[in-house]
């Protein structure tokens, strides 16, 4: 084993296997003003990135009619918890074309 794997293996903790086109509902740590809070951000997981410690996926929901993306690790200390909501399925690693969707009905 080298020496990064030996390195990672510290900061790996249990997350469930999640794939692009799940619902998920993320449980975040928010500091505001010295008091801690966790603030759930719900949406539709469109790609995963990476690999090891430094895995990312991006959770894309709409809020008020606007389209907002989050970008999170996967082992960052920011993640309380991940719940998968429902699972999707898909075709497609990315699924950028959920992007269009919100353009084309707003013409």
């Amino acid at each position: 084993m080298n020496l990064i794997e030996e390195i990672e293996k510290e900061f790996k903790k249990e997350i469930p296997v999640v794939k692009p086109g799940d619902e998920v509902a993320l449980h975040l740590k928010v500091v505001e003003a010295g008091k801690e809070r966790t603030q759930i951000f719900k949406g539709t997981v469109i790609a995963m990135r990476g690999s090891g410690t430094g895995a990312t996926m991006t959770v894309r929901k709409v809020s008020y009619g606007e389209g907002v993306e989050r970008i999170v690790p996967l082992y960052s200390p920011i993640i309380k918890k991940i719940e998968i909501i429902k699972s999707g399925k898909s075709r497609r690693a990315k699924l950028y074309h959920l992007r269009d969707g919100e353009l084309r009905s707003t013409h």
